[in-house]
């Protein structure tokens, strides 16, 4: 099955028309949810059921990792910021890779049953205490952490039925910088990359992670060019090195960390979007810019770019409820969360 290479995001509670003629075009592959486009389950039930209605292949995402990232609150459970899972595996390592399975299920579990297909989780960024953006989205101060924890997690959120996603590869943790903002840095040389920040998700795509989300950051011992725009980490590193052959979503071509792609001033989104899938994304977000979508859409469709078949495994699987695991597990978040308050 072939997806349109765009992932865009809708405006408020229900479709307006010009969206709802947007989302059929054959270039828009995903849709992102965000805090504004919930109001209640029904609510959310209505529009998903619209989205689907004009699109009905479409990928429907959203950011619920928990803490301080969690667009679905009202009538959810509030999941903990996963960097609570780590305090917790300095001292009891069985009963945090447990419960790192169970907020896995328990996130995926409550989007599936919503007719959500995924979550961007998890974060597999390591805590270096640099990044107030990543911060206690981060589920460990060392590789060896935030790759087991993530492991459990993974193991989750696969039980409930939804593929995974890493980000931000190769490792926001240690730039300072916010690159929703500004352009994020980091000096570091390669070797000392792979030998903490890319272990992660080398060791993960071993183990079959769906897709990855490489970061606005600049690595300025490797690349010019930020990750998400980086031949040499999407092609060379990501695609031959760990062996990757999932899905590359970009991260937000709305970022200020992303302007450096563009070819003539700031805000050339057709210019971002083409540099990121000739890096080699599959799937390129653009968030909070209806006319930045609809540049993107004209150009994919002027340049004939050829749609991408690495999406459809995106797609949710049928939600099996089970309301004692449900029970359990929620239990689980909400110890956690008062655990670190």
């Amino acid at each position: 099955m072939f997806y349109g290479r765009l992932m865009l995001d809708v405006s408020g509670y229900r479709l307006t028309a010009s969206e709802s003629e947007q989302l059929q075009s054959d270039q828009v592959g995903g849709l992102i949810l965000f805090a504004r486009n919930y109001q209640s389950r029904n609510q959310l039930t209505d529009l998903i059921g619209a989205i689907r209605q004009q699109n009905s292949r479409i990928v429907i995402a959203v950011d619920q990792e928990g803490g301080r990232v969690q667009r679905f609150k009202d009538e959810f459970v509030r999941l903990p910021a996963m960097f609570s899972l780590c305090k917790l595996y300095s001292t009891d390592v069985p009963a945090a890779l447990h419960q790192a399975t169970e907020m896995g299920w328990l996130m995926a579990s409550e989007l599936i049953e919503m007719d959500v297909d995924i979550s961007f989780a998890p974060v597999l960024d390591i805590h270096w205490a640099h990044s107030t953006v990543i911060g206690d989205r981060s589920f460990g101060t060392s590789h060896a952490q935030v790759t087991d924890l993530c492991r459990c997690f993974i193991k989750g959120m696969r039980q409930a039925g939804m593929a995974s996603t890493g980000k931000h590869f190769p490792g926001h943790g240690w730039a300072s910088q916010d690159s929703h903002h500004e352009i994020a840095r980091d000096d570091r040389e390669f070797s000392v990359i792979e030998e903490a920040d890319l272990q992660p998700f080398k060791q993960l795509i071993a183990s079959g992670l769906d897709a990855v989300m490489p970061a606005h950051v600049v690595y300025s011992k490797v690349d010019p060019n930020p990750a998400g725009f980086s031949r040499y980490w999407l092609q060379e590193v990501l695609r031959k090195q760990c062996g990757f052959e999932g899905v590359v979503f970009s991260d937000d071509l709305n970022m200020s960390g992303a302007f450096v792609a563009d070819s003539a001033g700031v805000g050339q989104y057709a210019a971002r979007a083409m540099a990121a899938i000739s890096a080699g994304c599959d799937t390129v977000l653009l968030c909070n810019n209806a006319e930045g979508a609809s540049q993107v859409l004209e150009a994919l469709d002027a340049a004939g770019v050829e749609k991408s078949t690495r999406l459809a495994s995106m797609r949710h699987t049928l939600f099996n409820p089970d309301l004692q695991r449900f029970e359990h597990a929620t239990e689980i978040a909400n110890k956690l969360r008062e655990c670190s308050h």
